[in-house]
């Protein structure tokens, strides 16, 4: 996760994301490298637009599912509508996911 995080960051200053970078951030850090987590991460990010991903990231984080009420109550079903936009959310979802299958690949 620290890669990501630092990938994120080098993205948010507006450097380029290589593998020197992110082990120079690591680094900086004080965290042990591992490259070959290192060299994938670079790798899986060269076919990801970064502003995109996180663009879509509060789309994704809306279709974590919640945990039941502790009381236990049954849930309502939605009506047709809801359910319509609920296929057209998993849709979006899908399609934003498949860029970012790369990272967890």
């Amino acid at each position: 996760m620290e890669n990501i995080y630092a990938a994120m960051l080098l993205h948010k200053a507006g450097k380029e994301i290589t593998e020197d970078t992110v082990t120079c951030v690591l680094k900086a850090a004080g965290l042990t490298v591992d490259s070959v987590q290192v060299k994938a991460l670079v790798a899986s990010l060269s076919e990801v637009n970064i502003d995109e991903a996180i663009k879509a990231a509060p789309a994704m984080m809306a279709a974590v599912p919640v945990a039941a009420p502790a009381g236990g109550a049954a849930p309502v079903a939605a009506p047709a509508d809801d359910k319509k936009k609920a296929e057209e959310d998993k849709a979006n979802e899908e399609a934003a996911l498949e860029g970012l299958g790369a990272l967890f690949g």
